[in-house]
């Protein structure tokens, strides 16, 4: 029984060199799109600060089960 030699070797078909600096430069742009979104995120949180108090400065009337819950929700600024 004889074995087939492997006749179908390229250095630049997708599964060689080519397939693996496509597959580096995809990665390495995910990379880059998404540390971008993360500064941006960042910077915006940096200006406009998370400010808790219209949650927290009057909770004492909030029930557990109650339709009157939704003047204690997050104000829109």
């Amino acid at each position: 029984m004889a074995v087939a030699e492997n006749t179908k070797r390229g250095l630049f078909r997708l599964d060689g060199i080519t397939g693996m600096l496509i597959a580096t430069v995809l990665l390495l742009s995910i990379l880059g799109v998404l540390t971008y979104l993360a500064i941006v995120t960042q910077n915006a949180s940096i200006k406009k600060p998370y400010d808790p108090t219209p949650v927290t400065k009057s909770l004492t009337n909030v029930k557990a089960v109650s339709t009157d819950n939704a003047k204690f929700a997050i104000e829109n600024l």
